[in-house]
C-alpha cells in the first residue's frame, strides 16, 4: 500500500522565491536562511519520495473572490505556474497524480469532508517556493504533486481542529490505495507574521517555537488552538499554521521530529522548518 513516511513543515514567504530566482541567495541577508535548508535538501534527495501532498494556500490567483473554497484538492495531470504580478517563476511546471487525487477526493468525501475537485488550476508561490527550499532549482520535479489549497485568506478559515482531522482522513486515504508509493506530506505558511495595518511586522518567537515543540509533543493542544488566538497573539497571517495540523493528523499518533529550523527575519516573518518521521 501507499504509506506517508514524513512531514514537512515550512513557511512560504514570496521573498525567498525572489531570491532563489534573482541569484541572491549568497547575500548577507539570505544566506543564514538557505543555509538553513541545505540539510532538509540532502534528507529530500536521500530520501526521495514517489509523491508530495502540498497543502498550501492560494493567493488569489487560481482562485480570486468569486470562488473561495475551503479545501480544494488538485486532481490534474499537471499545474501551471501562476503569474502573480511580476511574471511566473522560472520553475518547472508541477506534474499531478490524478489517479491517486481522484482516490483521495472520494475516500474524503465519504469520510465527510467538502472537497472542491480541481482539474485545472495554476499553482503560486505558496506550493512552488516550499518545493525550491526541498528541492533546489531542478530542470523538472523529482516528484508527483497533489497540490491541496486551504482557504486562509477570507474568513471564515477552518479552524485548526478541523485541518487536524483532515489529515487523519489522508492518511487514511492514502493507506488504502494499492501501490507501493512512498509519499511525504508538506504543510507550509507562517510562522507569525502580519503584513498590513498598525501591526505590520509582528513576530512572536516564543509563540513560533511553541508551535514546533508541541508538533511532537502536544499536537492536541495545537489543534485547540482558535482563530481569534492565531490573529492575537501571532499576526494576521498566523493562521496559515493550520496547514501544518493537516500535515500533522496526517502522520499518525507518534511523528519523531528529524530536523528544525527557525530564522528570524525573513521579509518580516518568522520563518520556520520542521521534518517529521512518522513512527
Amino acid at each position: 500500500m501507499a504509506k506517508i513516511i514524513a512531514g514537512i513543515g515550512t513557511s512560504h514567504t514570496p521573498a525567498i522565491g525572489a531570491a532563489l530566482d534573482n541569484g541572491k541567495t549568497a547575500e548577507p541577508y539570505w544566506t543564514p536562511l538557505f543555509k538553513g535548508y541545505e540539510p532538509a535538501k540532502k534528507w529530500m534527495a536521500e530520501t526521495a519520495p514517489d509523491v508530495a501532498i502540498v497543502v498550501y494556500n492560494d493567493h488569489v490567483n487560481a482562485f480570486d473572490f468569486k470562488i473561495i473554497p475551503t479545501f480544494a484538492l488538485g486532481c490534474g495531470a499537471e499545474f501551471p505556474i501562476a503569474d502573480e504580478g511580476w511574471g511566473a517563476r522560472p520553475v518547472p511546471v508541477v506534474k499531478g497524480y490524478p489517479e491517486l487525487a481522484a482516490h483521495m477526493v472520494q475516500s474524503l468525501v465519504l469520510d465527510e469532508f467538502d472537497m472542491t475537485i480541481v482539474n485545472e488550476m495554476q499553482v503560486d508561490h505558496g506550493l512552488t517556493v516550499p518545493m525550491s527550499l526541498l528541492y533546489g532549482q531542478p530542470k523538472a520535479w523529482p516528484v508527483r504533486v497533489i497540490p491541496l489549497a486551504v482557504n486562509v485568506i477570507q474568513y471564515p478559515a477552518p479552524t485548526g481542529h478541523r485541518c487536524y482531522m483532515l489529515g487523519k482522513a489522508i492518511k487514511k486515504a492514502v493507506e488504502s490505495w494499492d501501490e507501493n508509493l512512498r509519499v511525504v506530506i508538506f504543510g507550509t505558511g507562517g510562522m507569525s507574521h502580519q503584513i498590513q495595518g498598525p501591526r505590520a511586522g509582528l513576530i512572536n518567537t516564543p509563540f513560533d517555537k511553541a508551535f514546533l515543540d508541541d508538533l511532537t509533543r502536544d499536537p492536541e493542544r495545537l489543534s485547540r488552538i482558535p482563530p481569534i488566538e492565531y490573529l492575537r497573539d501571532a499576526g494576521a497571517e498566523a493562521i496559515e499554521l493550520v496547514m501544518w495540523l493537516i500535515m500533522r493528523g496526517a502522520l499518525g499518533e507518534n511523528a519523531r521530529e528529524l530536523y528544525r529550523f527557525y530564522h528570524v527575519p525573513a521579509s518580516s516573518t518568522g520563518v520556520g522548518h520542521i521534518i517529521l518521521e512518522t513512527a
